[in-house]
Formats: structure tokens, C-alpha cells, sequence
């Protein structure tokens, strides 16, 4: 009865030490598991596609020369550990969200804001590639504001929802003029008028230059920059912002995942966390 009463009391001991060391167990599991990550982040590189390594397993997704999709991979960044800026020069109450910041200039005056950012950024590929005629935008009445029509000297008038375009400003296709219409883009269009115009697309078919929107007042957008896949197919994204109040536009990290971070699972209908925001009721869209 002794000898059974003393290995009793001797595995109670055991049990008790094991679960007295278990959250240091546990601490220990996690430390680790942070240090065998590499990181995915080059310090020394100013590009998207150069500035982030590729997951182990994965391959970077082709695209050709010229696209709009290599144009984003390869947009290039400011040197890392540089800062979100608002528009009136001061710095973002928050800087730990980011990687890398994207050298496009933050106005002064305050108009280009989230979706504002990355029309820019569509804007400027196209009248890059000498794509100018495709260059137009809905406001969020639904009216179609080309840059065409604009450089020829049409203005909008603006009576509540009604919309009417007139000839009365002299032609001007100047790279100048071409800001001073985005600025009107930026006034007139936003998350709610792109969530509306743009076509939805599913998760499984996403490319470089989708976006992921929730439209509204307020509502965010961020676009996909970057595209790994393995060999079962699974893919990851990169993702960049800009966002309100208006400020640089940023790649952000993915703070729900440091395994992967900065890349992303993007999936229909999920809740998406994306640095100061996140995404539910939102779906995925496409430039046209």
C-alpha cells in the first residue's frame, strides 16, 4: 500500500512540474518558431519585386513585358525604413503597418486618397504605354469622365446628381493638364464609384493590378502588386495602399501571418485584415 501510495504522489509531481512549465514551453515553441522564419524583406532594395524574397516552395507568376501587372512588380520604392507622409508633411500616426513606401508624390492637396491612389497609378501606366485613350473613370453619380474629352477642353457641370459635359476650357493634352483631370477624378469618383463600375473578380482568378474593395463613405481599397504560386497551385499576393487621410502609398505587411508576411492568401468572402483596416463585405475588381 506504501510503495503504491509513493508512485502515486511521484507521478502527481511529474504532472504538476509538466503543466507549471507549460507556458514556458509554449514561450519557448513560439521564440522559435520566430527565429527559424527567414525574413522575407531586402532592406537594400527599391523595388517591389527586389524588396521582397519569395516563400520557400513558391514561384514568382510570369507575366510579359510591358504589362501593367510587371509594371507594378517592378514600381519602384523609397529606401526602406522611409516613413508614410501625410499630404501637408507630416508623418502617419502609425508606422508600423508598412515595408516599403512607393515613389509616387503625396499632393498637397489632400485629394489623393485610397481608391484616388491607385487610379493614379492605373493613369499613369496607361499614359506611359500610349494607352491615353483609355484613360476614364465614372464619378460616383455613374457619369463617364474620359481624358480624352477632358484634353479637348469638356468640363462637367454639376447640379446634385445630374451631370452635363461642355466645351469650355481650350484644348490641352499637356502632362500638366492630365493632373488637373485626375484631380477632378479625385473629387467626383471614389471606393463606392469603382465598387459599382468595375467587374467583380473570384479569388481563384486573381492577377497583379486587382483590387480588393469595400465601396462606401468610408471604404478602402488596396491593389494586388505581387503573385507567388507553388506547385499545388496555391498563391500569395502582395498588397499596397494609399489611403485618408491622403498620404504615401505604402506595401503593406501582413500583420495576421509573420510566416508569410508581407505575402497574403487572398480567398472569396473572407474577413481580410489589412494593416489599419479590415475587409468584410468587399469583393475583388478589375480595371478595364
Amino acid at each position: 500500500m506504501k510503495k503504491f501510495l509513493l508512485v502515486v504522489l511521484i507521478l502527481a509531481s511529474f504532472l504538476m512540474l509538466a503543466y507549471q512549465f507549460q507556458p514556458v514551453k509554449k514561450a519557448v515553441q513560439t521564440v522559435a518558431a520566430v527565429v527559424e522564419t527567414p525574413s522575407l524583406v531586402n532592406k537594400d532594395s527599391l523595388t517591389i519585386s527586389t524588396r521582397v524574397n519569395v516563400p520557400y516552395g513558391y514561384n514568382r507568376v510570369d507575366y510579359a513585358k510591358g504589362s501593367f501587372e510587371e509594371y507594378l512588380r517592378n514600381y519602384k520604392l523609397k529606401p526602406f525604413g522611409s516613413k508614410i507622409i501625410n499630404y501637408d508633411n507630416t508623418n502617419y500616426f502609425w508606422q508600423g503597418g508598412h515595408i516599403g513606401i512607393l515613389e509616387i508624390p503625396v499632393p498637397k492637396n489632400g485629394l489623393q486618397q485610397c481608391a484616388d491612389a491607385l487610379i493614379r497609378i492605373r493613369s499613369e501606366y496607361l499614359w506611359d504605354h500610349n494607352r491615353k485613350d483609355e484613360i476614364g473613370f465614372e464619378f460616383t453619380s455613374g457619369h463617364y469622365c474620359s481624358w480624352s474629352k477632358y484634353a479637348e477642353g469638356y468640363r462637367p457641370k454639376i447640379n446634385g446628381n445630374k451631370v452635363t459635359f461642355h466645351k469650355s476650357a481650350t484644348a490641352n493634352h499637356s502632362k500638366d493638364n492630365f493632373y488637373n483631370y485626375l484631380n477632378l477624378i479625385y473629387m467626383y469618383s471614389g471606393t463606392l464609384s469603382l465598387y459599382n463600375e468595375l467587374e467583380s473578380i473570384a479569388a481563384k482568378d486573381l492577377q497583379l493590378g486587382d483590387m480588393l474593395i469595400k465601396g462606401g463613405s468610408p471604404g478602402h481599397i488596396v491593389m494586388l502588386c505581387d503573385e507567388v504560386v507553388n506547385e499545388n497551385g496555391d498563391k500569395l499576393f502582395l498588397l499596397f495602399q494609399g489611403n485618408t487621410p491622403a498620404q504615401s502609398v505604402h506595401l503593406v505587411k501582413n500583420l495576421e501571418d509573420n510566416t508569410i508576411s508581407p505575402w497574403y492568401r487572398l480567398n472569396d468572402d473572407a474577413v481580410i485584415p489589412v494593416s489599419n483596416y479590415t475587409f468584410g463585405s468587399s469583393k475583388f475588381v478589375r480595371f478595364k
